[in-house]
């Protein structure tokens, strides 16, 4: 069988389906074209009937990102947009994806018995008929057409050839099969695609895909052993975010193929170097942190405390590193850029780092870099990528910091006193008295905002080592019932999360601009202060 396994990549579709990940628009075409650079051999854009904003990026994706150009070297991903089995999400789709020069249609719909009877309230044959009728009218429109029986985990084996083979006669070119709710275990999952391969007339013509969810920890052990069993193309997302539980993680299934490729003789195009930058980005975007000790990623993957395994490294790093951290790009470099380095030099290493500024946006980050280079010695690549992340893609900015100062201590009460610019320019001061300076500096700007919200995370860490470091702040908020207009059309029992990034060098100064990132995506979407950008997302998780 062909040794290579596809990378589909749905972090900006089911990704960003975790509780707040929401991204915006131009946070999406940056991820867009980091997985571009990275490898990947399909980006899901989004679910462009979701909303006319969704739709407007996964286009501008298609685009920009979705055509050959010289920063991809050749290699131009498939631009997929998802859709449900309906011709009104079709329509939507194929307006979003047909600027690709390698466009796909991702359609589905449920077979297991649970989601058929209670969900869909469909019989067998009105399954099989709404797979024939929709397949065929998506390949009408789009050359490459992937079909996903939802729930495939909990379905009947010999009613799901049934439907795969009408997905095959209708025109899908790639079937996949998703474990929509993280429930098999690598053995049933693996035997499940060995049957579709050996039952479904015609797919000897098709890739078999799998999804894979980690509801019980086992998604990328899933994935692994549908991809054993013969499929050929894998659905991921960097850090592994997604519904619940999340999905299967990109990381993980690359260098788990890579590492033991003498096990299962598989390949991808990913350059596994790039994975570490893409996974910091991903987690500033979506406001979500990679937990210390996740795998290939986490800031605990290549570290070692223990004195026998420190030993052990210093004598050969094999006996404590099946990959060396310089593989997953994760190697400490340092750039020595200070005070004294020009214009020219900033923009030269934010190229090399995958970053394509206009005059305007150079502008602002080297502004920010000087500011930045009068505290800190030396200025390191991950200085450089904080500083992009605060400076270019925070959302459209309603409220912004303009001064703050706070006192705290083991002595008097901590106070923070914050100076905002409101959206019509107006300025505003406000002091106000805390548990501690963040807490302080929160309800002063709450003050201010008058919004109602509920902080639901606070994460603090340093970007690069020293007493100087550039720290960074993200935290999540919730607004409470009632107070977004789009919990209020939609009717929703748990109003929406929001996150925010923000990095400073003073830590209570990059609270604040987390803080502040978070509410003015709850205010955009609030509708207070002009009109709903993003409309409810109205996700159906294949």
């Amino acid at each position: 069988m062909d040794p290579y396994v596809r990378i589909f990549d749905t972090t900006l579709r089911d990704g960003e389906q975790s509780p707040g990940a929401t991204m915006t628009s131009a946070e999406k075409l940056e991820v867009a074209r980091a997985l571009a650079r990275l490898g990947v051999d399909v980006i899901e854009a989004g679910f462009p009937a979701a909303s006319p904003d969704d739709l407007e990026a996964v286009r501008r994706i298609a685009v920009e990102v979705g055509n050959p150009s010289a920063e991809t070297d050749g290699k131009t991903p498939v631009i997929c947009g998802l859709a449900r089995a309906t011709r009104s999400d079709i329509d939507k789709a194929w307006q979003a994806v047909s600027p690709a020069a390698k466009p796909r249609i991702h359609t589905f719909l449920a077979t297991s018995e649970i989601h058929m009877q209670y969900k869909l309230k469909m019989t067998r044959e009105q399954v099989l008929e709404r797979v024939r009728e929709m397949v065929a009218y998506a390949r009408s429109l789009c050359p490459d057409v992937e079909f996903s029986p939802e729930d495939a985990g909990r379905s009947d084996p010999a009613f799901l050839y049934q439907v795969l083979a009408e997905a095959v006669r209708a025109g899908a070119s790639t079937l996949n099969i998703p474990d929509t709710v993280g429930y098999t275990m690598p053995d049933e999952f693996g035997a499940l695609i060995a049957g579709i391969l050996a039952n479904t007339p015609g797919i000897e013509n098709c890739i078999v895909s799998v999804h894979c969810h980690n509801d019980l920890g086992v998604a990328t052990a899933n994935t692994l052993a549908g991809l054993r069993a013969g499929a050929r193309q894998a659905e991921v997302t960097v850090n592994g975010i997604g519904e619940r539980a999340g999905n299967t993680a990109l990381e993980e299934v690359v260098m788990a193929l890579q590492t033991r490729r003498p096990v299962y003789n598989l390949s991808t195009g990913i350059d596994a170097t790039q994975i570490t930058r893409v996974s910091k980005l991903v987690s500033n975007y979506t406001g979500i942190s990679v937990q210390p000790n996740k795998a290939i990623v986490g800031a605990n993957a290549f570290a070692h405390e223990a004195g026998i395994h420190q030993d052990g490294l210093l004598k050969n790093n094999l006996t404590y590193e099946i990959m060396r951290p310089e593989s997953v790009g994760a190697a400490q470099t340092r750039l020595v850029l200070g005070k004294h380095s020009g214009r020219h030099a900033l923009k030269t290493r934010l190229a090399s780092l995958g970053y394509d500024l206009n005059e305007a946006e150079a502008d602002q980050v080297f502004e920010r870099f000087k500011a930045l280079a009068d505290r800190k010695k030396v200025i390191t690549d991950a200085d450089l990528e904080a500083l992009i992340s605060d400076e270019l893609y925070q959302p459209r900015e309603l409220f912004s910091l303009d001064g703050l100062q706070v006192a705290c201590g083991t002595m008097g009460m901590p106070t923070a006193t914050v100076r905002l610019r409101d959206p019509e320019g107006a300025m505003h001061v406000q002091a106000a008295v805390g548990t501690g300076p963040v807490d302080a500096a929160y309800k002063a700007i709450d003050a201010v905002v008058q919004a109602r919200v509920v902080l639901l995370e606070f994460v603090v860490h340093a970007v690069t080592e020293g007493i100087d470091a550039l720290g960074e702040v993200t935290v999540r908020i919730q607004g409470q019932n009632g107070f977004s207009a789009l919990d209020a059309q939609k009717e929703v029992d748990q109003p929406r999360t929001f996150g925010g990034y923000g990095a400073d060098t003073d830590i209570v100064v990059a609270s604040a601009k987390a803080y502040l990132a978070a509410l003015n995506k709850l205010l955009v979407a609030s509708g207070r202060y002009g009109p709903v950008e993003k409309a409810a997302m109205e996700f159906v998780n294949p």
